[in-house]
């Protein structure tokens, strides 16, 4: 992109870009169009660098857009590259994982890298560190390492084999290379200043000892970089501009400077680079309700209080996909967000907005019924061909169509829509009253029919045939529409319903002698194995999201196993993870803000 177009861009929001993207503007597009429009670089090259230690959760993903959203509005690229400088931790099905996540979400990277395809060219700038006297191999253990860093009001103290002879150095890392040593008894440590009031500073571990298979190298490496080392060459080697990080990485970001300055400054650079990457922070989002650290993230999986990475109750955006949330919907709400430099403490509810806005656009309609009541229509004619009547697919999106409901003399209601001594606000179904079956006909109850012990199990109504569509052509009015499946044509489901998986809005606060875990929400799964849905879904997809009519957002679980017909021999097992409610609390929140 040339200055001019960066300056037209800054003054009137339109700008260049492969794919159509919405007019965003902030701290970091305005750096990014000043360093283009200044001629520090002539292209805008960014990548995103996961480590492959865990599944990708909602946190990953407002870096996701940045990256990718940075790069695509300036006509420029990203990168996939996983930080693979940790075999103890990674593993193959984490890079499969978060390519399948990243796609999902809507992006495509130009290439996929890793740092372990760096690992020969690391090794040959430490040697050219080595040999500068800008880099040392120390034997203190991780403990002493610690010790001898000093705190952020006093200072370290330099290692006892801080000037170790060049020649000794060479030696000890070449043995280290070959396998010599067992794990921690040596580390190569960048020679800075154990003096700096940045702790990043005090002669950092450049590489450790890790005798581990490599998923990738296998048994090549049992010598392996450190992510502070890795990083900012990474970035060099694949001609990176901006390299967007959270705002943990502003403390290491003179560390992720001094080391390209100082192999730059020995001549060594990257083959094709003419430009060294900048670094820029941006504020990170809480968000109540969730923790998104993979380690603590780690431990409920391994404590089994989750069932696994891709629960629908995990922050990950495999769970999140699981549970029905649309990536669009995910985009939106960093977008809705917005980057700032300091931490933002976002209310769910937003997250949850942004879910169902999505969903009510894009969701097609579908009748549920969660907790059955038997309804027999007495007057309806005795075996009969049903009626099938037409039902909405999505009211806001007339190209959605239609569909056939069938309805026939035995129907199933939600318990909850009958009172049989109903309080004054009470319109739904009672003794006596008239109700609207969603696209079917008026109804009167007539008759409560009970069990040995009062359980009300049956109810007797009587049909208006002349209100066949839900309307009285009389004009006469009800007060209330229901929903409802036909006894014979219903298929069973079992309707998982998911609520916080912590009890409290910052699951990390807790009172002195209790742990995280403490706040772990024991009843934030309700399994319902009686529930109805309409035949439509029969054979409904995993993955598919629809809005069960009055009841919520709901997406086929990969449980699921579909079939053609509700009958015998050929029913299908479906399952359904509840993705939001209907009701919107972020919405009143918002408007009460106003």
């Amino acid at each position: 992109m040339t200055p001019c177009v960066v300056l037209a861009w800054m003054e009137s929001e339109s700008f260049m870009t492969t794919e159509p993207v919405e007019p965003v503007r902030d701290f970091l597009r305005d750096a990014v169009a000043e360093d283009l429009r200044a001629g520090r670089y002539d292209r805008v090259i960014t990548r995103f660098p996961p480590e492959p230690n865990g599944y990708l959760h909602i946190g990953h993903a407002k870096a996701i857009c940045i990256d990718f959203g940075i790069a695509q509005q300036f006509a420029g690229y990203t990168n996939l590259r996983f930080d693979d400088t940790n075999p103890a931790k990674e593993e193959q099905e984490f890079v499969n994982a978060i390519e399948r996540d990243v796609q999902w979400l809507g992006f495509q990277w130009k290439n996929v890298l890793h740092a372990s395809d760096y690992f020969e060219q690391l090794y040959d700038w430490a040697l050219l560190l080595i040999k500068a006297g800008k880099a040392f191999v120390c034997d203190l253990t991780a403990d002493q390492i610690r010790q001898y860093r000093g705190t952020l009001t006093e200072p370290g103290r330099n290692s006892p084999w801080r000037d170790r002879p060049v020649a000794e150095n060479l030696d000890l890392f070449d043995r280290m290379r070959k396998g010599e040593f067992p794990d921690g008894a040596h580390t190569l440590r960048a020679k800075i200043d154990m003096a700096s009031p940045n702790l990043n500073m005090r002669d950092p571990v450049m590489y450790r000892i890790l005798h581990a298979t490599h998923h990738r190298s296998g048994d090549k490496w049992c010598i392996y970089p450190t992510y502070d080392y890795t990083h900012g060459q990474s970035d060099w080697i694949e001609g990176i501009t901006h390299s967007l990080c959270d705002i943990s990485f502003e403390d290491h970001r003179p560390l992720y400077e001094w080391y390209v300055n100082q192999i730059a400054d020995l001549g060594a650079w990257p083959k094709g680079v003419t430009w060294k990457p900048r670094q820029i922070e941006f504020a990170r989002g809480n968000i109540t309700y969730l923790i998104t650290a993979k380690r603590k993230l780690k431990e409920l999986v391994t404590r089994n209080l989750v069932t696994g990475w891709t629960d629908p109750r995990m922050p990950t955006l495999a769970g999140m996909r699981r549970r029905g949330y649309p990536a669009q919907a995910i985009r939106e709400f960093w977008t809705t967000v917005g980057v700032a430099k300091r931490l933002n403490n976002i209310e769910f509810s937003l997250l949850e907005h942004c879910v169902r806005d999505v969903l009510n656009r894009t969701a097609p309609r579908a009748m549920a019924v969660l907790n059955p009541l038997k309804v027999v229509i007495t007057n309806y004619p005795e075996n009969g061909t049903p009626d099938l009547l037409d039902a909405v697919n999505n009211p806001e999106d007339p190209a959605a169509g239609s569909r056939k409901v069938p309805f026939a003399k035995v129907i199933y209601v939600e318990r909850d829509d009958f009172m049989e001594n109903p309080p004054k606000q009470f319109y739904r179904l009672s003794p006596g009253r008239e109700v609207r079956l969603r696209y079917a006909y008026f109804i009167t109850c007539q008759e409560v029919v009970k069990d040995d012990a009062g359980n009300v199990i049956e109810l007797r109504c009587t049909y208006d045939p002349a209100t066949r569509g839900g309307d009285a052509p009389d004009g006469r009015k009800v007060k209330a529409t229901i929903h409802w499946v036909s006894a014979e044509h219903a298929i069973p489901a079992e309707i998982r319903l998911y609520d916080h998986l912590f009890t409290q809005e910052d699951p990390e606060d807790v009172p002195e002698g209790q742990d995280w875990l403490d706040n772990v929400n024991r009843n934030s799964l309700t399994v319902l194995t009686g529930a109805l849905v309409e035949p439509s879904l029969a054979s409904a997809n995993p993955g598919t999201t629809y809005q069960f009519e009055r009841q919520g957002y709901f997406c086929v679980d990969p449980d699921s196993t579909p079939g053609t017909t509700g009958t015998a021999g050929d029913a299908p097992k479906l399952v359904f993870n509840r993705t939001v409610t209907l009701k919107d609390t972020w919405a009143k929140i918002a408007q009460k803000g106003k």
